[in-house]
């Protein structure tokens, strides 16, 4: 049989264009995996406090994993599920050591996710750093954690704590000038980031008008005596940079001995069910915090959309939850942010594109942030929000006053 040479190139070039076209093809699709991932499951590591002195934070690895839940029951991300490994390291930066290396070299998950502690988060951020293992969204903002130069593997969560103090002391020269301020810390990074972006935003009054400060050890039994020293100085104002167990025993003390500074009382230790219930709602009347949150007590937020969608997940994912507590609202939030970068990772599920994702977040609306805040991240400013509103204690709940106000422009 005779056939046409031209033909017979022709046919050659098309099998060869249609080989190349599959071969392309295949590319484009293929999956790109690290450890932690397979074409069914995402596999996530924390710690969380479930025992020791910070045990009342444990909700937010109880939070986290009632959401991945919800994630997987509708199908999960892009088709696979979530599993969230969380361990109890008590709030002890040798055990959360212990338990990282655990999950990173034994479970091999793709990546530490919301664990929570400042000083637990920094006893890990170097052993993860060097192994280029993404920790993210950490239930912790201290200003370490948004350090993109030297440890771009870490992230914590929304705003930071030196800018909220900092917040706190432009409040404090705007309305009372002439005060003199005692300050209570928790003697790790915790509670020296609220001091110094504290004196940093007083500026150059910040000795004249801080006129004690004291500290305590998270394995302290009390902070009585803390207290009273500070009282004894003569303060008419308070920076309370404390942790919940400590924050509750020191309204209730400055109660009781008589003492009624102006108080501001961190975010983190601002929760109405963990440390002003405690405490006594009646001592806590006055006490001033801020936040970048709705809170759910607030009335104005009872048709919100956002809030009804949280009380839902509540009941159904985290019912012996108080929906009031504020540190639900966060781990919400954090999951959230977790669920949206894994989602935009597609099929390349690899611990960089991981970070690419976490760090290019562009004007995301999160459920439960106040209206006209959104997540905005880069390569070099890790630092999800900058807006913060003030809020006062009335007896019953927070009441948010005044206009958001960007904490970066100091």
């Amino acid at each position: 049989m005779n056939i046409d040479p031209r033909i017979f190139i022709r046919y050659l070039v098309s099998h060869a264009l249609i080989g190349l076209m599959f071969v392309a093809g295949h590319a484009l699709a293929e999956k790109k995996y690290v450890t932690g991932v397979t074409d069914t499951e995402i596999k996530l590591g924390q710690t969380m406090p479930y025992s020791g002195p910070a045990s009342a934070y444990a909700n937010y690895g109880k939070v986290e994993t009632g959401y991945f839940q919800m994630i997987n029951e509708r199908g999960g991300i892009n088709g696979r599920k979530v599993r969230l490994i969380s361990l109890d390291d008590g709030f002890s930066p040798p055990k959360t050591v212990e338990q990282t290396r655990r999950l990173v070299e034994e479970e091999q998950v793709l990546m530490i996710f919301g664990s929570l502690g400042t000083a637990p988060n920094s006893a890990i951020m170097r052993y993860l750093n060097d192994r280029k293992v993404p920790q993210i969204f950490l239930a912790t903002a201290a200003a370490k954690f948004y350090d993109s130069k030297n440890f771009p593997w870490t992230m914590g969560i929304l705003f930071n704590y030196q800018q909220e103090a900092a917040l706190y002391a432009r409040y404090l020269l705007k309305t009372k000038p002439d005060a003199k301020v005692a300050i209570l810390f928790q003697n790790d990074d915790f509670g020296k980031d609220f001091v110094k972006g504290f004196k940093e935003g007083l500026g150059d009054k910040a000795g004249k008008l801080v006129v004690a400060e004291t500290s305590y050890e998270v394995t302290d039994p009390s902070i009585d005596s803390q207290i009273v020293t500070l009282r004894a100085s003569g303060a008419d104002a308070l920076l309370d940079a404390t942790t919940s167990k400590f924050a509750a025993q020191a309204v209730r003390k400055i109660w009781d001995i008589g003492w009624r500074p102006l108080h501001f009382l961190t975010f983190p230790s601002s929760s109405i069910a963990n440390v002003l219930t405690p405490a006594g709602l009646d001592k806590s009347v006055g006490i001033l915090s801020a936040s970048s949150g709705k809170d759910p007590s607030d009335p104005q937020w009872a048709a919100d959309t956002d809030l009804k969608d949280y009380l839902a997940f509540m009941k159904q994912y985290y019912p012996d939850g108080n929906v009031y507590d504020q540190h639900n609202l966060v781990a919400y939030t954090s999951a959230f942010m977790m669920v949206h970068v894994l989602t935009r990772c597609g099929d390349e599920l690899t611990r960089e594109n991981v970070m690419a994702q976490a760090t290019s977040m562009r004007n995301l609306d999160v459920p439960m942030l106040q209206p006209g805040i959104k997540v905005n991240t880069t390569s070099t400013n890790y630092q999800q929000i900058h807006q913060l509103r003030m809020r006062r204690f009335d007896g019953k709940r927070w009441v948010s006053f005044g206009d958001l106000i960007d904490t970066s422009a100091r």
